[in-house]
């Protein structure tokens, strides 16, 4: 495991090591425990869409392992593959670092950069894939489901990054997820049918939300308006009534279904304030995961 671009790319075991050494890594910080595995090493962190959870997450995990952070704004080098190739930046950086996070529009960005990269490369978002998300999810819905094997998702909303990330979680790991999505959000047909290829009928698409909540386990939702999306924001709010998560939505799910966001909520249009305070949301668990992840991430890849 060289570099982590895609949940597609790893054996289900390596999955599974990652989640349990993310909940070990977890416990140790619970006791004010460290594991300095990471002391000398330095990780250079690329932003091209600003962040609360990535940056401070993998800031505060570097840190903790004994490792430098290294925060890199699109200014500071002039725009990834603007005023230099990305193949450059990759062996540039490679002879600086130890390890390369980025969160980048083109995902093709983090596939150039891991492509010319000596050191790991991190996809830490991009327009089609999240998996660090998508593992932090996982870790939590272990924690709250006790376990994640044959687990039912219902995500409501857009077929986006994090839609296809979970998807490809849930091919590896036995879960299973329905997607409600608008006609014309839907997530594609051939990511759908690959994680089918893997585990049989572990996605389905929908466009009705009600039944996709029937029996579930889990209610997830996005914003309807990803970074970049922006001049399409009246159109997609348009386009997504009916697809809120709010509190007639839930009472079409079992009594004690788990809420999940990945976050930035816009409460009042993909979800409910009622809803994202409910005793079932568990949000907030959820955005401290990505820490506990991505400490292990960086452990498994780094050290």
């Amino acid at each position: 495991m060289k570099d982590f671009l895609s949940i597609n790319n790893y054996p289900a075991e390596l999955l599974k090591e990652l989640l349990r050494m993310s909940a070990r890594l977890k416990s140790l910080c619970t006791v004010g425990g460290k594991d300095l595995c990471l002391a000398g090493k330095t990780l250079a962190m690329l932003f091209e869409k600003p962040s609360l959870r990535t940056r401070i997450s993998f800031q505060v995990a570097m840190t903790d392992l004994g490792g430098n952070p290294i925060y890199v704004k699109p200014e500071d080098i002039g725009g990834i593959g603007k005023r230099e190739p990305v193949k450059d930046i990759a062996r540039i950086l490679s002879r600086y670092v130890d390890g390369i996070m980025a969160r980048t529009f083109e995902h093709n960005t983090v596939v150039e950069l891991a492509q010319y990269a000596k050191v790991p490369v991190i996809n830490a978002l991009t327009d089609w894939l999240h998996p660090c998300q998508a593992m932090a999810d996982v870790l939590t819905i272990q924690e709250h489901c006790r376990d994640y094997e044959g687990v039912k998702i219902a995500f409501i909303g857009d077929g986006n990054n994090v839609a296809r990330s979970l998807a490809h979680a849930c091919s590896k790991l036995h879960m299973k997820m329905v997607i409600a999505s608008p006609a014309g959000y839907e997530l594609d047909t051939e990511t759908i049918e690959n994680v089918n290829q893997i585990t049989a009928d572990c996605v389905r698409q929908t466009n009705d939300p009600g039944a996709a909540v029937l029996d579930a386990d889990i209610i997830y939702t996005d914003t309807w308006v990803s970074m970049g999306q922006e001049a399409e924001k009246q159109k997609r709010q348009a386009d997504f009534a009916g697809f809120q998560v709010n509190a007639e939505l839930v009472k079409s799910a079992p009594a004690n279904a788990k809420i999940m966001h990945c976050l930035p909520a816009y409460r009042g249009l993909e979800i409910t304030d009622e809803v994202a305070e409910s005793p079932n949301s568990i949000i907030f668990d959820q955005a401290e995961n990505r820490l506990h992840f991505q400490r292990a991430l960086l452990k498994k890849l780094m050290s």
